[in-house]
């Protein structure tokens, strides 16, 4: 079994740890023990992060597209080598089946490819213009981005943070999960081995308010890129807003999942069993609330039930485990509080509902139905293995539920009606669409929500061009 390593923050290149500084435990969720202490950051560990990163934003910007191509090519196969020690470290933090962590590192691999290849399409373009007067278009990297990145994917989301600011020319202070530490630190050396210059990225950690309150108090920061709960960003962006901080935010969802009677049933619960369970529930855009029409509603509900409770829960290290344990102890917790709350207002509990065992954080994956649209589950994002099943009859009254809520990240949809299907791609309100699948991400896809879900998009061109700016060059 891989050791789990020491840790520390990266600054200049340099690991730093030590110092009389505050401490975090890290704790293995299987367990419940700690598997090591994270030194945590000060103001002057702070300041000293924003100083380099100024110093590497003027040399980063200066890089020629090949440049940044080579580094993020290059962190792109050191990952692929050490793909394994990667995803049992993430799998030790956060609990994830080490196949799912391994998913998440083969998903950063292809990531950096696919920006390492977007650094030589920053098209700008040419103005027509009288002869004799140019005006041209272009795009510039908006300077050093503020990053944090929350637990649940503890190599994806560093990825993601790490990889469009690089691209575009950028330097970047990361602020991942403190719970999750050696899982971003793994995929920020794989840059830096790479040849990326050590004062472009920086790793800190520390107190998550006085972090982001200190970062975007800074006018060195002119990006700040945040993924997380909707009430988190909601602050953050508060706080962006006194330095006019452009802002790329990526928040909480409740996916709602329409399955119409014309639906190929199987299929839609062979595909949305195993996204419920998937990270125990704990993904922005997990399938959550199952909107049925009638006419197919047992049949959906009682095969989910049956499907979650056959699951194969355990250590995430071990053959054959289809999911973990949730990633710290205030889960658990909040899945028996929405549990309680919805079985007291009339919700039929169809499976699980219970912790098990006396040891981690494990949770059994649970069915709900004929939820009252008033109990807590119903409004606020879960984020755990809860599936939520009801029944509806029209078309209209389906969609009219999918929207109920200012949450808009993911959307799925089942039918084999492709008028249907065309309808609901107008209507339902979310930045990813599924229809008869879940696969709703891709490198070369836009990543991102609408409402109450953020702003902005992660992935794609679009994710690059979220850390430049615009500029026009006239001459006359």
């Amino acid at each position: 079994m891989t050791d789990y390593p020491s840790l520390h923050m990266i600054i200049n290149g340099e690991k730093v740890s030590g110092g009389g500084r505050r401490t975090f435990d890290v704790v293995n969720p299987v367990t419940g023990e700690t598997l090591a202490e994270l030194p945590l950051a000060d103001k002057a560990d702070l300041d000293r992060a924003l100083e380099v990163a100024e110093e590497g934003f003027k040399l980063w910007r200066k890089s020629t597209p090949q440049e940044r191509a080579n580094v993020l090519d290059g962190a792109a196969r050191l990952m692929v080598e050490r793909a394994d020690d990667l995803a049992r470290i993430a799998t030790m933090e956060e609990g994830k089946p080490v196949a799912e962590a391994k998913i998440e590192v083969m998903m950063n691999v292809g990531l950096f490819k696919f920006y390492a290849g977007e650094c030589s399409r920053l098209y700008g373009r040419e103005l027509v213009r009288p002869v004799g007067q140019r005006s041209v278009v272009r795009h510039e990297p908006i300077g050093p981005v503020a990053a944090f990145a929350p637990w649940n994917f503890p190599l994806g989301n560093p990825g993601r943070k790490l990889g469009a600011p690089i691209a575009a020319g950028c330097s970047v202070i990361l602020k991942s999960a403190e719970e999750t530490p050696a899982s971003a630190l793994g995929v920020l050396q794989c840059l830096l081995d790479a040849g990326l210059p050590k004062q472009v990225a920086q790793a800190v950690f520390g107190v998550p308010e006085e972090v982001s309150g200190h970062l975007l108090a800074s006018p060195i920061i002119r990006k700040l890129s945040f993924t997380g709960s909707t009430v988190v960003g909601k602050h953050l962006v508060k706080l962006a807003a006194d330095n006019m901080i452009r802002t790329t935010m990526e928040l909480g969802g409740h996916g709602p999942v329409l399955i119409f009677d014309d639906a190929d049933v199987e299929a839609a619960l062979s595909t949305a069993a195993p996204g419920k369970t998937r990270n125990a529930g704990q993904v922005c855009v997990s399938p959550t609330r199952f909107i049925v029409q009638e006419n197919v509603f047992e049949k959906f509900r009682d095969g989910m039930a049956e499907r979650l409770a056959a699951t194969k829960i355990g250590n995430g290290l071990e053959d054959g485990v289809q999911m973990g344990p949730m990633a710290n102890s205030r889960r658990p917790e909040a899945m028996e509080k929405f549990i309680a709350n919805a079985v007291d207002k009339g919700a039929r509990l169809n499976t699980g509902g219970e912790r098990i065992g006396n040891q981690g954080y494990f949770f059994q994956p649970t069915v709900l139905s004929e939820i009252p649209l008033d109990a807590d589950v119903m409004n606020e994002e879960p984020f755990g293995p809860l599936a939520l099943i009801n029944p509806y009859r029209t078309e209209e009254d389906m969609i009219a539920e999918a929207n109920r809520l200012p949450y808009g990240l993911a959307a799925y949809n089942w039918t084999t009606d492709a008028a249907r299907q065309r309808r609901l791609g107008d209507a339902i309100e979310a930045g990813m669409v599924g229809i008869n699948t879940h696969m709703i991400g891709g490198a070369d896809a836009p990543f991102g929500g609408v409402q109450w879900s953020g702003h902005g998009s992660e992935d794609g061109p679009e994710g690059v061009l979220a850390c430049m700016v615009t500029k026009t060059v006239h001459e006359a």
